[in-house]
């Protein structure tokens, strides 16, 4: 889509957000922080969401690095509490299902 057209009835605008700019460009446009972001949705006080998101990339290096590491592993980034982390641990356990059910139907072919 491009910027000048309409998305629902509405305009489409720059968005700092990783969210809007989800909705402009297209998931795929995102880097991994942008959409560890959204699923942490809120920062804190001091430290705002695409921050968090990217003090986890940094400690873990990549999705690969974070998928496998106890959930008791990501209370030590600040700014991450129980609600948080399960958000994170349900989206992986969601990528995980699918991934393994590609594989099921590519092994049944």
């Amino acid at each position: 889509m491009k910027k000048d057209e309409k998305f629902q009835g509405q305009e489409i605008q720059k968005w700092k957000h990783p969210g809007g700019k989800l909705r402009e460009l297209g998931a795929d446009k995102l880097s991994d922080a942008e959409l560890l972001a959204i699923l942490i949705s809120t920062g804190t006080k001091n430290k705002p969401a695409e921050e968090i998101a990217n003090d986890i990339m940094n400690k873990f290096g990549s999705f690969r690095g974070l998928v496998d590491q106890p959930l008791y592993k990501l209370l030590e980034i600040n700014g991450l509490g129980d609600v948080k982390i399960i958000r994170i641990a349900a989206a992986f356990e969601i990528a995980r299902r699918i991934a393994n059910g590609i594989v099921k139907d590519y092994e049944q072919k």
